[in-house]
């Protein structure tokens, strides 16, 4: 898939190292409970293209046409955890610092939202983040996502005690 900027793809065995280095980095890392090691990072990287397999989407690396960089991921996700929403498929982003502030996250989101409605046939999806994390928040709302508070609610994947735990949800139905 395309946008304007970015190809949105499967990933490949070289994207594993800039990826590494992007879920190791304590500022990208900031809304989660830990920075990735090599292996976890890698290990995700295996679960994502295992979803591409079974469900035919999943989360795109994403590539800046112009460079051919690779800055990160945006894209769907089947969440099953235990939560009164769900399942779900749910609506992320990532993006290595280099990245951050022009516009990409949105940029990719928006792609990833129409193959969500148009493509894969869903009627809804859903984003969620630790309360704390603002910019996201905001890419969610650009991209018309509405967040009812009484929705949100204690991550059981985020340790008791830590200030991550609480996290927002925002929903867009399909248009």
């Amino acid at each position: 898939m395309e946008t304007e900027r970015l190809i949105m793809r499967r990933w490949r065995e070289a994207d594993k190292e800039p990826f590494a280095a992007m879920n190791a980095d304590p500022e990208v890392m900031e809304h989660f409970p830990a920075p990735l090691t090599r292996a976890q990072s890698d290990a995700m990287v295996d679960r994502i293209e295992e979803q591409f397999d079974r469900l035919g989407y999943g989360l795109w690396a994403l590539e800046v046409r112009e460079s051919g960089a690779f800055i990160g991921f945006a894209g769907l996700a089947l969440q099953t955890f235990e939560a009164p929403f769900l399942p779900a498929v749910e609506i992320g982003w990532r993006l290595a610092r280099p990245a951050w502030g022009h516009g990409y996250a949105i940029e990719a989101a928006r792609r990833a939202a129409r193959y969500a409605f148009e493509e894969a046939g869903l009627d809804g999806i859903i984003s969620m983040t630790a309360a704390s994390n603002v910019r996201s928040q905001a890419v969610m709302r650009r991209l018309g996502m509405t967040r009812d508070p009484a929705e949100d609610f204690d991550h059981p994947r985020v340790p008791e005690g830590s200030p991550l735990r609480r996290h927002v949800l925002y929903r867009l139905k399909r248009p």
